[in-house]
């Protein structure tokens, strides 16, 4: 009786572990949301490292070049995320 028991609880488990599907609403829903939770932290990443930048200061010509490059890397991934500058 026992080991009947023991299959069917088995049987439920791979059922609910195969359940979600590549048709799944709630699975698209959730990898939507993956995948904007992830932009809006890739998004807040490039911000702080673009103010990093623009608080710097220097003498430097060479050091300045580079972190001219460094905005426009940062700001050109950014526009790619969909960002604007927030006034």
């Amino acid at each position: 009786m026992s080991k009947g028991w023991e299959s069917k609880s088995v049987e439920e488990q791979q059922a609910a572990e195969g359940t979600p599907k590549v048709g799944n609403p709630a699975t698209q829903d959730a990898a939507v949301r993956l995948a904007e939770a992830d932009r809006k932290r890739r998004i807040q990443a490039l911000e702080l490292q673009r103010e990093r930048v623009l608080s710097e200061r220097t003498s430097s010509p060479h050091r300045r070049s580079a972190l001219e490059l460094a905005l426009a890397t940062i700001e050109r991934e950014l526009e790619q995320l969909g960002w604007s500058i927030k006034l």
